[in-house]
């Protein structure tokens, strides 16, 4: 099995002397010894010194890191498979890829590629942010257990693709129902600039300033998701309602005979 020695470590994953003794010190690492006593480290512990690293940059408290690399380093390979290497840390776990191949074993926010063949010499770290879709599913898989996180995720996928519509509406859906009706507004009137009119964010915008007693400025909204999209039938509900409140009973009527006929079209 190829060995590195302590020189070689620092020119591949370029860490200091001192940030090396600190990380064996810390128990992420036990390298055996060579020839002199010298300190030889395997491929295994080249990725678990880098992914430490990069934990322990993360702020992850040190219990945390060191019970998860134990279970990282357990199921690495002995070798840099021919497939390739990536170890994406996303939310309280980590997710190792090999290949098509793809097992927990950690826990962080972000995603390392190994790169490159060791015993060549060359092994590259390459650092990748999630993309929109990625930061999108995850925001949808959290929204049940951890809102707050669900909310972060689709506030990144926003970043990512400015014009992903389905992101503003899931975000604004998400702060309306925990009744931040102000940050809900922002957010859909955001996607609404983004996206242009785009009907299920209207929609919502229209049900939220409902929810705020503006019901002049929900009937525009209304008005303007059907002009987009003109066989949403829980948009001509609301409207039949909201339209039957304002006292405008034939315009009410009218909606909600469209509705029944949209929805007995699905039926």
């Amino acid at each position: 099995m190829q060995g590195y020695g302590v020189r070689e470590v620092e020119r591949l994953l370029r860490l200091s002397r001192s940030t090396l003794r600190a990380l064996i010190r810390a128990g992420f690492v036990t390298p055996a010894r060579g020839p002199r006593r010298a300190r030889q480290f395997s491929f295994q512990d080249l990725i678990v010194l880098r992914t430490a690293q990069a934990l322990a940059g993360a702020s992850l408290p040190a219990r945390r890191i060191t019970r998860s690399l134990k279970q990282l380093r357990r199921r690495l390979p002995p070798e840099m498979p021919l497939s390739g290497l990536a170890i994406a840390a996303e939310g309280d776990r980590v997710v190792v890829k090999e290949g098509r191949g793809r097992w927990q074993a950690d826990s962080g926010q972000y995603l390392l590629g190994f790169e490159g063949d060791p015993a060549a010499g060359a092994l590259r770290v390459v650092e990748r942010k999630p993309g929109a879709q990625e930061w999108f599913e995850r925001g949808a898989a959290l929204e049940g257990k951890d809102p707050a996180g669900a909310t972060r995720a689709y506030e990144q996928a926003i970043a990512a693709a400015p014009k992903l519509a389905s992101a503003y509406q899931n975000l604004g859906s998400l702060l309306h129902g925990q009744g931040e009706l102000a940050r809900a507004e922002r957010v859909y009137r955001s996607g609404i600039r983004a996206c242009g009119a785009q009907a299920p964010l209207l929609y919502n915008l229209g049900v939220l300033l409902e929810d705020r007693e503006r019901k002049r400025e929900a009937l525009e909204a209304y008005r303007a998701a059907l002009r987009a999209d003109p066989e949403l039938a829980d948009c001509h509900y609301n409207l039949a309602l909201l339209l039957d409140g304002l006292k405008r009973p034939k315009e009410a009527i009218r909606h909600l005979a469209r509705y029944r006929k949209l929805v007995g079209r699905k039926e």
